[in-house]
């Protein structure tokens, strides 16, 4: 699986995004033709895009680097992307003409993240990066994810960060935790093709994108569809080995003086039962961490 192969992803996330559209969608005229594929063909998206059939061509076969915003953006309304589709549009062409990078030190979390998150104690807060490493979580949030950090503790022997991808595709546990598993995977992929087409150059992200695919046919499958999404606000539903099901609302932030790491804090609805068991949780966490010192004194 290569992520950084620009010109094939244009290829293929053009290639898939015109095959969705049927000619009715488009407000194409069939005139009673037989076609052979559902989707438009590449002189259809020109026309509608209003450039030239082979300009188009040239472009979904991945020259994107020379196209100007007004070109982008009509193949956009051809295509009726969504605002995802059209920032992963956008984001290919930016990166198109650019070398290959060498791999770059991972963000670190400056202090005072953690100290904010530690300070949100009925909510689960935790920091993670591009490809969705957890690089640093409150005690709540670590309490709740617990399935995650025991699934990677299992997985391997290495010292890693636990990842939420790998998780979802690889541990025994994630349908159990993820109600809605088929949402969840479906999100974490395309979360990963977003920020595969913002830096298709991450190594760490190249390497996660192999693994998973040589390991889980579920995640190629998902990874082939091209298929992106912004992931900033919602609705999630869990159901914890302890507590069991909750529903939790999320916001997602950018970290604008951290590049490449975002803040993620779960929510429950005040006076629901979700909140009642996240409250259970904290709880737990807080009497768990009162007794380390008793612990400590009691092994000295």
């Amino acid at each position: 699986m290569d992520v950084v192969d620009n010109r094939t992803e244009v290829r293929e996330f053009l290639t898939t995004r015109r095959a969705k559209i049927t000619p009715d969608q488009a407000g194409v005229p069939l005139y009673g033709q037989r076609r052979r594929v559902p989707g438009l063909r590449r002189e259809e998206v020109a026309q509608l895009a209003g450039l030239s059939t082979d300009y188009y061509t040239r472009l979904e076969k991945g020259n994107l680097g020379g196209a100007s915003d007004s070109v982008l953006e009509a193949i956009a309304r051809a295509l009726q992307l969504d605002d995802a589709e059209r920032a992963h549009l956008f984001d290919l062409a930016r990166v198109g003409g650019r070398q290959p990078r060498r791999r770059r030190a991972a963000p670190e979390v400056r202090p005072s993240i953690q100290h904010m998150m530690n300070s949100m104690t009925a909510s689960v807060a935790f920091v993670r990066n591009r490809h969705l490493d957890i690089c640093a979580i409150n005690p709540l949030g670590r309490v709740f994810y617990t399935p995650v950090y025991d699934a990677e503790a299992a997985y391997t022997a290495e010292r890693r960060p636990a990842n939420l991808a790998r998780y979802c595709f690889l541990a025994p546990t994630a349908e159990e935790f993820y109600p809605d598993w088929n949402e969840a995977a479906d999100t974490t992929v395309a979360m990963l093709r977003t920020e595969a087409g913002r830096d298709p150059n991450n190594g760490a992200l190249t390497d996660l994108v192999g693994e998973l695919a040589t390991r889980s046919d579920a995640f190629r499958t998902r990874w082939a569809a091209h298929d992106v999404r912004l992931h900033h606000a919602g609705v999630k539903r869990f159901r914890h080995p302890v507590v069991g099901d909750l529903t939790v609302g999320f916001n997602a932030l950018e970290l604008p003086t951290d590049p490449g790491l975002t803040l993620t804090v779960y929510t429950a609805e005040p006076g629901s039962p979700s909140e009642e068991k996240l409250a259970l949780l904290a709880s737990w966490t807080a009497t768990a961490a009162e007794a380390q010192p008793d612990a400590a004194a009691d092994r000295a």
